[in-house]
């Protein structure tokens, strides 16, 4: 089943999300290779592609796991919770439609 990853940033977590990004995106890369990952970017904290010092306030996961248990599992692993990035993650599961 599909899930969504939905991390909040905490604020002024700038340093910490570029410090910890390779680990992060590694990952996904993983989870991608795997053929279990549908999509996955950050949430700018402004109105542009590149937010600059603005930052971000999260990032949003969408991914293939055998269960709700093993999506958040997998959330509770990320770099950017270890290093202080986000403050709250939430898991739901996703059922894709369109397209």
């Amino acid at each position: 089943m599909w899930y969504v990853i939905l991390g909040r940033d905490r604020e002024h977590s700038l340093a910490a999300r570029l410090a910890a990004r390779p680990d992060h995106l590694a990952r996904l890369e993983a989870l991608r290779d795997q053929g279990r990952l549908k999509l996955a970017g950050p949430l700018p904290a402004i109105d542009a592609a590149d937010p600059g010092p603005a930052g971000f306030v999260g990032s949003l996961i969408v991914a293939e796991f055998g269960s709700l248990a093993e999506a958040q599992a997998w959330a509770d692993a990320d770099p950017y919770i270890a290093t202080g990035v986000y403050s709250r993650v939430d898991v739901m599961p996703f059922k894709p439609v369109l397209p």
